[in-house]
């Protein structure tokens, strides 16, 4: 299919695909007279590129699902183990400091709704 017929198809736009494809995610032949050409399995791969982009990973941190996009991304894929593992420990980390954050703002709340005379 060429790239209008898989962006259709997909919902990404076409300028998405060729960035996938200059990512090294996706795979396109090229046809005598340069239009691209994909196979039926890039509707899947670029489905999985998009979840994956959903869910906060970056197109260098998807290239390291490369050899699983093309299947079910419902199990871990054992070539992205230590890319999802790094994510879950960076989004752990914002978790911690929006925590302390979120205290220290309760915190000054808290002294602000004290009477002046009381501090």
């Amino acid at each position: 299919m060429r790239i209008g017929e898989l962006a259709r198809r997909t919902g990404a736009t076409r300028r998405a695909l060729r960035l996938y494809e200059s990512h090294g995610l996706l795979t396109a032949e090229r046809a005598a007279n340069g239009y691209r050409h994909y196979d039926e399995a890039a509707a899947r791969q670029v489905a999985n590129i998009r979840r994956l982009q959903t869910v906060g990973f970056t197109l260098a941190e998807i290239a390291d699902f490369h050899p699983c996009l093309g299947g079910e991304l419902t199990a871990v894929c054992p070539a992205s183990t230590r890319t999802i593992a790094r994510k879950l420990a960076a989004v752990q980390e914002e978790l911690d400091a929006l925590t302390v954050l979120r205290d220290r703002l309760a915190d000054l709340l808290d002294h602000a709704a004290e009477p002046a005379g009381s501090r």
